[in-house]
């Protein structure tokens, strides 16, 4: 791709570029600034489209007592018990725990902010049910 042909087509990066290689007019590799891609917005438009689905499913679920809103936040950042468990320091045991909405609303305080900066939102966020226009 030369470089004057790096798309721009912004989307998903909130005014944010990524770094694309592009050859100059010597032939030489240059990082220019990208915007975004519509392919790529296209395919984010996709996964986007089976994450809402699956939270919306999940707080189908928090509505019925049947798990908590930590699993619905994990599913909207993209992250694996697993992963949430590395982010916590919290055993993937103890989170499968706190999936049952008794004992997630039992968590104290310090448990609870652990959580919520794992998950780049506030603890009144986690622990409130959402307002969606899903």
């Amino acid at each position: 791709m030369k470089v004057g042909d790096v798309p721009q087509d912004s989307k998903y990066l909130n005014g944010n570029s990524e770094i694309n290689y592009a050859v100059d007019d010597n032939g030489r590799y240059q990082q220019i600034a990208s915007t975004g891609w519509s392919v790529k917005n296209d395919a984010l438009d996709f996964v986007m489209d089976d994450i809402n689905e699956e939270c919306a499913e999940i707080l189908e679920r928090v509505k019925l007592g049947e798990t908590s809103l930590l699993e619905y936040y994990a599913a909207k950042n993209v992250m694996s018990l697993e992963l949430l468990s590395r982010y916590t320091g919290i055993s993937l045991r103890k989170i499968r725990q706190h999936l049952d909405p008794h004992k997630f609303a039992e968590l104290d305080e310090s448990v609870l902010l652990k959580y919520a900066d794992a998950l780049r939102i506030s603890v009144d966020e986690l622990t409130t049910f959402p307002q969606t226009d899903q």
